[in-house]
């Protein structure tokens, strides 16, 4: 994702990158309740350094560091995500088949 149009990752409602966004939201989301300490859009935005000029770099970065922490991310809007790019842009080369946190997080 970090390598496409800005333009075309923003197309679409849902977008591309607001699905992603939701995903690692909700991830950072279940985290904190889990920890018992208050959560908000703001906090979560804020932990992902979202103000950054990168926004796909953040959001890759923030499921790393979800993921590291033991947070189950859903798999299946990984994966539709994940289909989505596929399908936006097929000239995407990948060298070997990747799971679905793996193609988000780029492990």
């Amino acid at each position: 994702m970090k390598r496409q149009d800005f333009a075309e990752l923003t197309a679409g409602d849902p977008s591309l990158l607001r699905q992603v966004e939701l995903i690692v939201l909700d991830s950072h989301r279940r985290l904190y309740l889990a920890k018992g300490e208050p959560w908000s859009e703001p906090i979560a935005y804020h932990w992902l350094h979202y103000e950054d000029a990168q926004p796909v770099a953040r959001l890759a970065d923030g499921l790393r560091r979800l993921l590291r922490q033991g947070v189950k991310v859903d798999a299946d809007a990984v994966d539709k995500a994940c289909a989505e790019v596929d399908v936006r842009y097929p000239q995407v080369y990948r060298t070997q088949p990747l799971g679905a946190t793996r193609k988000l997080s780029g492990h």
